[in-house]
């Protein structure tokens, strides 16, 4: 099982990642969204902002107002972010829930 500095890390690892891309993002999508990722096995939860392909303000805890909701457990949240487990077919598996709109899911596809 991942630790909570792993899921961190990897939450981290994720922002460079959309912020190494954000400028491509930006002039394809309008996306200023809230996110919280909730970390079953651990008990824990991040939130922060996607806001032109970027995400800022990781913070610990959750929000349970926010626009995008990612619930995984902590390995499966670092692979997800290592490239070892494909968002599609994790998504459809039940191995991570993404709860959002449809138009926001299609967005967030593009990101990741």
């Amino acid at each position: 099982m991942a630790t909570v500095e792993d899921c961190r890390a990897a939450l981290l690892k994720l922002a460079e990642r959309l912020a190494a891309k954000a400028a491509e993002a930006r002039e394809k999508l309008d996306f200023d969204r809230s996110l919280a990722c909730r970390v079953t096995d651990l008990g824990i939860a991040f939130h922060g902002q996607l806001k032109d392909g970027q995400l800022s303000g990781l913070t610990d805890g959750d929000d349970p107002r926010a626009k995008i909701k990612l619930t995984s457990s902590s390995d499966d949240l670092v692979e997800l972010v290592n490239g070892q487990l494909n968002v599609m077919s994790a998504w459809t598996s039940g191995r991570i829930k993404i709860e959002a709109g449809m138009l926001d899911l299609l967005k967030l596809r593009k990101l990741l």
